[in-house]
């Protein structure tokens, strides 16, 4: 069964007296596992198409099944339920609370969804551990590189233990030696069975994923697991 299966996916905004087609038709099955880049110019589509994925947004046509559910039909509250527990992000400007420290940054998905105070504490000090951070664990963000700020964001999108892993422009704010370190602990996660969705402009970036999916004006202008691999320049 497909992890991710869009079915006839449209998204239309409407400004003013015109339509943007921002999805247009579109059909996209991922396995459980697979390592995808998805990739374009500016106004292709990429970003509507995450936020579509992590439940950010809702499609005017077409269907969305997430492990073989239907998500399109939940309300707001049930969505709220499903992202919280299946699906894990992963953003270019960290999204981190800065009042909290790593620990805690790491433990606030845990909280909201009522975990108990020792999993949580065991999680956190497994994933503190995971991520070489143990000893950062009471530092706050402004205490923290760049590099260990996207850490503490992927521990925090991976506590969960998501069906889906999206990271959007994840190495965006880091030098290239962090970024290659970032996604380097992104590509072991994959490697662990976490299905890995990269959104990138950066053509290298996109190129070490396993396929990659190259939007056009709302459309998948290609698929590299269907039309066949494509050199990246």
């Amino acid at each position: 069964m497909s992890v991710i299966q869009l079915v006839g996916i449209e998204r239309v905004f409407h400004l003013g007296d015109s339509s943007v087609h921002a999805l247009d038709h579109l059909d996209v099955a991922i396995e459980p596992g697979e390592y995808v880049a998805i990739m374009g110019p500016s106004g292709s589509g990429k970003s509507t198409l995450l936020n579509l994925l992590g439940l950010l947004d809702r499609p005017n046509v077409g269907s969305y099944r997430l492990e073989g559910r239907d998500v399109t039909t939940l309300s707001p509250d049930e969505q709220a339920e499903v992202r919280s527990r299946r699906i894990g992000f992963v953003f270019q400007s960290f999204h981190l609370v800065p009042r909290l420290t790593a620990a805690e940054n790491i433990a606030l998905p845990m909280m909201l969804a009522g975990i108990p105070g020792a999993e949580r504490d065991s999680r956190v000090e497994r994933a503190l551990k995971d991520f070489g951070l143990d000893q950062r664990s009471d530092h706050r963000p402004d205490q923290l590189s760049g590099g260990q700020r996207q850490r503490v964001a992927i521990a925090r999108a991976t506590i969960m233990q998501p069906a889906v892993l999206l990271a959007d422009e994840p190495t965006g704010n880091l030098d290239r030696a962090t970024g290659e370190d970032v996604i380097n602990l992104l590509e072991a996660l994959n490697a662990k069975g976490m299905t890995l969705i990269i959104v990138t402009h950066d053509q290298k970036l996109g190129a070490r994923a396993r396929r990659q999916l190259e939007m056009e004006d709302g459309r998948l202008k290609h698929d590299s697991a269907r039309d066949g691999a494509r050199p990246v320049a």
